[in-house]
C-alpha cells in the first residue's frame, strides 16, 4: 500500500479568501489548452489564428465551468439540488461533471462556429485534441481533494484516503483516470491528428476513446455514496458513468466510421 500524500486542498489562504487547488487546476487546464492550441496552429495543414484560439478559449471556458456545474448537479446531485437549488453555485466543494461540461462545450462551440463562419466539427476537431490534457489536470484537482476515488483493493498501489469514512485501501482511481483519459489520449490524438484528416474523424476518436476508458475506470472507481449503483442491467457494474459514455461511444463510432468511408469512396 502506499501512502496518500495528503495536501491541504486550500493553496492559499489570505483572511476570508481561500484560493483552492481544484481551481488551480482549472487555471492550468485553460492554460494549457491556450499553450498546445497554439503550438498545433502552426502545423501546416491547420487553419487557425492566434485571434480565434484566444476566443475560443474564453467559450470554451464558459461551456465547461457551467456545463460541468450543471451536469454534475442534475446527473449525480438531482436530489439535492430539488432540495437546496443554491448548490448548483457552491462549486468550492467541488464536483464537476465531465459529460456535462462536454454538454456545456459543445454548446459553447456551436457559437463560436456560427459567429466564425466555420463548420462544427472543424472546430471540435481542433479542441478534441487539447481537451485531454485539461481532463488530466483536473484529475490531479480530484486527486488533492481525495475525491472519487475507487473500490477497496488490496493491489500494493492502494491508498487510503482521508475522507473514506470506512478507512478502507481502495484503487486511486482518478490517477487511473489521468493517466488514460489525460494523458494516454493526448497523445494517441496529438499523433493522430499531425497529418491532416477528414473532417469529424478526430472528434469521433475522442469520443471513443474517452467513452472506453472512462467506462473501464469505472470498473474500479466507487460511485458516490448519494448515488448507489446505478444499474439497470448488473446492479453491481453498471454505473451512472457507464450509462452516460456509452452513447458517446456510438455516436463518436459513427462520426469516425463515415468520415473515413466518405474520403475512401471519393478516393
Amino acid at each position: 500500500m502506499i501512502a496518500y500524500p495528503e495536501i491541504d486542498p486550500v493553496a492559499l489562504a489570505i483572511g476570508p479568501l481561500k484560493i483552492h487547488w481544484y481551481g488551480i487546476t482549472y487555471l492550468v487546464a485553460f492554460a494549457g489548452f491556450w499553450f498546445f492550441a497554439r503550438l498545433k496552429s502552426k502545423q501546416k495543414h491547420v487553419d487557425w489564428t492566434y485571434e480565434q484560439i484566444d476566443d475560443l478559449l474564453f467559450y470554451g471556458a464558459m461551456g465547461v465551468v457551467i456545463g460541468g456545474r450543471m451536469g454534475y448537479t442534475l446527473f449525480y446531485n438531482l436530489d439535492y439540488f430539488l432540495h437546496d437549488p443554491l448548490i448548483l453555485f457552491q462549486i468550492q466543494k467541488g464536483g464537476m461533471s465531465f459529460h456535462g461540461g462536454l454538454l456545456g462545450v459543445l454548446a459553447a462551440m456551436w457559437l463560436f462556429a456560427r459567429k466564425t463562419k466555420k463548420s462544427f466539427f472543424v472546430v471540435t476537431d481542433f479542441i478534441a485534441v487539447m481537451v485531454p490534457f485539461g481532463l488530466a489536470s483536473g484529475r490531479i484537482g480530484n486527486f488533492i481533494n481525495a475525491e472519487l476515488w475507487g473500490r477497496p483493493t488490496d493491489l500494493p498501489w492502494a491508498m487510503v484516503f482521508p475522507t473514506d469514512p470506512l478507512g478502507l485501501a481502495r484503487h486511486p482511481s482518478m490517477l487511473y483516470e489521468f493517466l488514460l483519459e489525460g494523458v494516454l489520449l493526448f497523445i494517441i490524438l496529438w499523433i493522430y491528428s499531425s497529418k491532416p484528416r477528414p473532417v469529424k474523424a478526430v472528434s469521433g476518436l475522442f469520443l471513443m476513446l474517452y467513452s472506453l476508458f472512462r467506462s473501464l475506470v469505472e470498473f474500479v472507481r466507487q460511485p458516490d455514496s448519494h448515488m448507489g449503483e446505478q444499474g439497470f442491467i448488473a446492479t453491481d457494474w453498471l454505473t451512472m458513468g457507464m450509462i452516460l459514455s456509452f452513447p458517446m461511444f456510438i455516436l463518436g463510432g459513427y462520426l469516425f466510421y463515415f468520415s473515413i468511408k466518405k474520403v475512401r469512396y471519393r478516393s
